[in-house]
């Protein structure tokens, strides 16, 4: 492990998994009721490699961290759905209208 002299540059990623005792659910099966999961403290969420809880401050960041990954993947999705299929031949100019505009067929 390399030494050093106050915080991190960088945070570190922090792999999560769903916690197995409630499956993410935040809840599990009481006898009469649902009760809160002690195991992932009702977040749903474990750390990947230990399976326990994590602390509030580095689950905020962890959770924080896979939303903008998830947003960066469905925006990339998005625009390639955009650049191709029936919407991008919709879209581009065929010059087949009058004075050279786009005609569409509608």
């Amino acid at each position: 492990m390399k030494k050093q002299h106050g915080p991190a540059f960088k945070a570190q990623q922090i792999e999560l998994a769903q916690c197995p005792t409630c499956k993410g659910r935040t809840v599990v099966r009481g006898v009469f009721h649902d009760l809160a999961c002690v195991q992932c403290n009702a977040s749903g969420w474990v750390d990947a490699q230990t399976g326990d809880a994590l602390p509030l401050e580095l689950l905020v960041t962890a959770l924080g961290s896979m939303l903008h990954q998830a947003m960066r993947n469905l925006e990339l999705s998005r625009r390639i759905e955009l650049l191709s299929g029936p919407a991008a031949i919709y879209q581009q100019n065929n010059r087949r209208g009058a004075g050279g505009s786009n005609y569409t067929g509608d």
